[in-house]
């Protein structure tokens, strides 16, 4: 981070280079889309504005089409990160846009199943990531293992962080004397270094797509692909998800073998109490939690941890 007047006018040039998302094929992909230049937070944002009933989220009827809502935001002031992490983005180069759903509180509440939730977020995040690179015919310079997912929110490209995930419940405004709602809104949180040059990464543990990926379009078109792609993807895995969230939480398990980036591999939990755990990384319960193998041959059950690999 820069300091001082030099950090200022750093800022000050970021600030005046925000513009407004222009996302044609998000608008006609989402049910309603809400894109400013500037805010602290999109998914703090999306908060607001559900609370305040700005962004509406009907009711899915049965066999209905689920709506998804968009919050968009070309700079992020206060941006966050699991675990109360900052996320550090830049106009012009870096994604933040959240998406709002309205799910059973039954599911979203319930602890065996909505550890899925994070999941089929990361899994939506890659598929609108591939679609979108064989969209515009762009070409990995290594596709072997291009982009996986580092448990529980984490977007890796070739073992680096391109793109981070925050899912969190939002509770629906009251409806006159229908009392509390059977449903909540989740709104889920995606960051994405899509056009950071090497010298801009915030940490050297980050990527952004351009360095792996060759041909791509200009960010603007590509920012508006991927989220576009993002909302058909909520839209069709939460609704599996909703009709059948058992039988769906099996099959995202088997799914995940396949993208799970620290499976197989030693690593270290870090847990908000300070304390830390080590080993090899076996895989995911049926609730979605981590499955981690101390090198006493225990099998550890990892829920809220940042891991890292060693």
């Amino acid at each position: 981070m820069i300091r001082g007047i030099g950090g200022n006018v750093t800022h000050m040039i970021i600030a005046l280079n925000a513009a407004t998302p222009q996302l044609t094929k998000t608008n006609d992909a989402a049910d309603q889309v809400v894109a400013v230049a500037e805010t602290d937070s999109t998914n703090a944002l999306a908060g607001r504005l559900i609370a305040e009933g700005t962004l509406t989220l009907p009711p899915t009827e049965v066999g209905g089409r689920l709506a998804v809502a968009v919050v968009a935001a070309d700079r992020q002031t206060a941006g966050r990160g699991r675990n109360g992490h900052t996320w550090v983005s830049q106009p012009g180069r870096s994604s933040t846009v959240s998406y709002a759903v309205r799910l059973p509180r039954a599911i979203a509440t319930d602890e065996t199943l909505n550890g899925w939730l994070q999941m089929i977020a990361g899994l939506v995040t890659l598929d609108a990531l591939n679609g979108a690179i064989r969209e515009f015919g762009a070409e990995a310079d290594q596709p072997e293992s291009l982009l996986e997912l580092k448990w529980p929110n984490d977007i890796y490209c070739h073992g680096l962080k391109l793109g981070g995930l925050l899912s969190e419940l939002v509770m629906l405004p009251a409806n006159g004397d229908a009392g509390e709602s059977e449903d909540v809104a989740i709104v889920f949180g995606v960051g994405l270094n899509l056009m950071l040059g090497a010298c801009r990464l915030p940490t050297p543990q980050s990527t952004s797509l351009q360095l792996h990926v060759h041909d791509l379009p200009p960010f603007e078109e590509l920012r508006d692909a991927v989220a576009a792609r993002e909302v058909e993807g909520f839209r069709t895995r939460l609704t599996a998800f909703v009709a059948d969230p058992h039988g769906q939480a099996k099959e995202l398990r088997e799914e995940m073998k396949t993208v799970c980036w620290a499976r197989g591999r030693q690593v270290e939990a870090h847990f908000t109490d300070g304390s830390t755990l080590t080993g090899e990384a076996i895989g995911l319960n049926d609730d979605a939690s981590l499955i981690l193998r101390t090198s006493d041959g225990v099998d550890h059950t990892v829920r809220t941890a940042d891991v890292g690999v060693l």
